[in-house]
């Protein structure tokens, strides 16, 4: 299976975005921003200069401002072009051979690019935990919370999400930052990430510290 065509949809603002069930705040000591698989592959996959992806990448754009100059880690979570069957394993089964090895679908856009001192992470899985060493880096730089932001909602973050919760990392998932195959699935992926192992927040809540 391929990567289906996205129609456009409404960007859900925080009006949508579920209650928190803790009360974890984002604290710039403690975390670490992942952008988590904004590569050309995933996002040719939505309407160019349409929500949800074009209001989600200019709030990644605004966390990026905030992070880098605040001291807060980036991370960009990249998968690798042309990928063997073996790399692949069962996600050769569920979405076929994955990116081609060409810098276009490897690439970002300039708009949420990597700056230097940026972190990139090789990604194998759903969670951006599973085959690297993200969780160490953490540990490594003392730092207990993973702010999230990407694609697709209801796969990689939300898996990347419950996988630092299971690993006592505060998990914050940026509602307005993220995106998905709908807008059905974008809201039911943050009602699970509240519900479950998150604090889904929006941008301008998180940049103004509360």
């Amino acid at each position: 299976m391929a990567l289906p065509r996205i129609a456009p949809y409404p960007l859900p603002g925080p009006e949508r975005f579920p209650e928190p069930r803790v009360p974890w705040q984002v604290d710039p000591a403690r975390a670490v921003l992942l952008v988590h698989d904004l590569q050309n592959y995933f996002l040719d996959a939505f309407a160019p200069d349409a929500p949800p992806l074009a209001p989600a990448l200019a709030n990644t754009a605004r966390l990026l401002a905030w992070a880098r100059p605040a001291g807060v880690p980036v991370v960009y979570s990249h998968q690798r072009g042309g990928q063997s069957p073996e790399e692949r394993g069962l996600q050769q089964d569920f979405w076929g051979p994955g990116l081609p090895d060409d810098d276009h679908a490897r690439g970002v856009p300039a708009v949420v690019a990597p700056a230097d001192g940026d972190v990139m992470l090789t990604k194998w899985k759903y969670s951006a935990f599973v085959r690297t060493d993200l969780a160490e880096q953490l540990a490594a730089a003392g730092r207990d919370q993973l702010v999230l932001v990407g694609v697709y909602a209801h796969i990689g973050v939300l898996m990347t999400a419950c996988d630092a919760w299971s690993r006592d990392v505060q998990a914050f998932v940026v509602g307005d930052a993220v995106a998905d195959f709908s807008e059905q699935r974008h809201l039911e992926a943050l009602e699970w990430a509240a519900g479950k192992c998150a604090v889904v927040v929006g941008t301008d809540r998180l940049l103004e510290g509360r």
